[in-house]
């Protein structure tokens, strides 16, 4: 155990200062912090807990309602914190249990809540119990808590079965037996750092809620569950009988992921969550092949949210965003839950780059595209957003307008994908460079020591310091969009909207006595000037009646 357990505060009402506001959750904004990424207190060049602490302002002037922690626990490091080698500490480099404490308190106090990752679908090599395993070899009880198998083959050479790591590979690593031997394989979807907890075993199960409650009584609003369509495999750990795995990802359900018994586990979490005060929420991250089966997830007594990928993939495309909006409402609303939004995440390019480029090169791109296409498509897709009902979610620099740093040298990048044939495209880090608060110093604002990452030239100019208070940037966009839509009775939580008509590439539609018009064409269109103008992500013209909306633009009315 380590020993940073032992600075675990007792229990504290600090919830009790965040606005008990009921159900907040069903039209919350929340804020994505990738922690090395965002702030640097030490200089130290890697942003950490204390360097957030110190921007809490920062977002609370932004107009968000709780804060998403990506993992800081202590860790190895193979995965960016995603390999846990212990769920009851905070790694190092990021600062100790107390500075996660004094966050939390600081969030509280500002209005915000916290959300912090939780990873248990695979813990990190490193973990106690994956080390016991190791050296207790063949048929011990600890190996049981993973998925350990023989090989196949006539010496065992050859892995269990046909499974491919999510970062390339197979799915199996064979371990040297204490005794010197080739022995057994472990099963691990994604590093081979990172092996996969067998959740049909009581202890993986009696584990986590003790997790759960360790920090539910330090105080976190709630959990993001990573790889939380992972947890359970299939009966038996059949061959998929295919090659090219990560194609499949997202078409079917694989007998590694969307297994239904990981909702026995989701209601026995709740019934945990239900427990305490303050409404806290536990938020999945389940890529399914539908988002009808996604619903599933969040089915009155399992999870409060789960992310919509459907519509972070949709293109900058008015026939598709009104499908894939329509189809998110129509599969929530039957359990009751409210969708979500999202355009960017730690994981995928920067929508700002996304839309730069030409429709169809997926999530992840390597091309910086027509910026200015990008930024001024990326700016009216975030008002679209930010007008459906329902719960909004912002990656840390999106409200900068960052891009993604698309030309990172290969020896500076450290996303293990990169380093594997044949899994991801391996370009996450272009995502995660830190990201800018001033025009000038050695990371613009981000630390007094350089940057884990490098920055782009020319950085400085996209910063928090030269956006702010300067009309038209896209910082001064996001915090007005915010303040309209809590101030704003129409937007927020609900579950439909009215579609307007409107010519071909617009996306139109009232909520009450609020409209919103997106325009995702190249040219110009003429509509009605519904009321008055709220906000526009680009200049428009009004004239007798009739609004002129600008290519790749996003204007809200309200007749109240």
């Amino acid at each position: 155990m380590s020993q940073q357990h032992s600075a675990a505060p007792a229990p504290t009402s600090a919830v009790a200062t965040v606005s008990e506001r009921h159900d907040w959750w069903r039209d919350a904004v929340i804020y994505q912090v990738y922690p090395r990424s965002f702030a640097d207190s030490n200089g130290d060049g890697m942003g950490d807990l204390e360097g957030v602490r110190t921007r809490l302002p920062y977002l609370r002037d932004l107009g968000v309602d709780a804060v998403w922690l990506s993992p800081f626990y202590a860790s190895p490091q193979a995965d960016a914190g995603y390999d846990v080698a212990d769920y009851r500490a905070v790694d190092p480099m990021f600062g100790t249990l107390l500075d996660a404490d004094a966050l939390i308190r600081d969030a509280h106090a500002l209005g915000l809540r916290i959300i912090v990752d939780l990873v248990p679908n695979h813990s990190s090599d490193q973990y106690e119990w994956f080390k016991r395993a190791l050296a207790e070899g063949p048929g011990s009880p600890s190996r049981d808590r993973y998925h350990f198998r023989p090989g196949k083959g006539k010496n065992g050479e050859l892995p269990p079965n046909d499974w491919e790591s999510i970062f390339g590979g197979p799915a199996w690593t064979r371990v040297t037996e204490p005794d010197g031997t080739p022995g057994e394989w472990y099963l691990h979807l994604f590093a081979p750092e990172q092996p996969d907890f067998n959740w049909e075993h009581p202890a993986v199960g009696d584990e986590f809620r003790s997790i759960l409650r360790f920090w539910l009584d330090m105080g976190v609003d709630g959990f993001r569950i990573d790889v939380a369509h992972g947890m359970v495999k299939a009966e038996g750990l059949p061959d998929l009988g295919s090659h090219e795995q990560l194609k499949l990802l997202g078409n079917d359900v694989m007998p590694f992921f969307d297994q239904d018994g990981v909702h026995a586990i989701y209601r026995q979490w709740r019934r945990i969550l239900d427990e305490y005060s303050g409404e806290r929420i536990f938020v999945a991250e389940a890529w399914t092949p539908t988002v009808e089966r996604t619903a599933h997830y969040v089915r009155p007594d399992e999870l409060h949210q789960a992310f919509n990928f459907q519509y972070l993939g949709t293109h900058w495309d008015a026939g598709e965003l009104r499908t894939v909006i329509d189809r998110t409402l129509d599969a929530m609303r039957p359990v009751g839950a409210p969708a979500t939004w999202v355009l960017s995440n730690h994981d995928v390019t920067r929508h700002a780059t996304r839309f730069a480029n030409p429709a169809g090169l997926g999530t992840q791109i390597r091309l910086a595209g027509d910026r200015a296409l990008g930024l001024r498509r990326a700016r009216a897709a975030t008002l679209l957003m930010l007008a459906l009902p329902g719960s909004a979610y912002v990656y840390q620099g999106e409200e900068l307008g960052l891009p993604d740093v698309v030309d990172l040298p290969d020896e500076v990048r450290q996303d293990p994908a990169y380093f594997r044939g044949a899994g991801q495209d391996g370009f996450r880090d272009g995502c995660r460079v830190p990201i800018p608060w001033t025009r000038e110093g050695s990371s613009y604002g981000f630390g007094d020591g350089g940057s884990w990452l490098p920055q782009p030239a020319g950085w400085g100019e996209l910063s928090v310091e030269a956006q702010t208070g300067a009309p038209g940037s896209t910082l001064e966009l996001y915090r007005e969009a915010l303040a309209v839509r809590r101030s704003t009775t129409d937007l927020g939580a609900g579950d439909a909207v009215e579609w307007l008509r409107a010519p071909e590439g617009v996306v139109a539609f009232r909520r009450g006595e609020f409209m919103c018009v997106a325009n995702t064409t190249g040219e110009s269109v003429a509509m009605p000037a519904y009321g008055r103008v709220l906000l526009a992500s680009g200049e428009i013209t009004e004239a007798a009646g009739e609004a002129k909306v600008p290519a790749d633009t996003t204007v809200w009315w309200t007749t109240g």
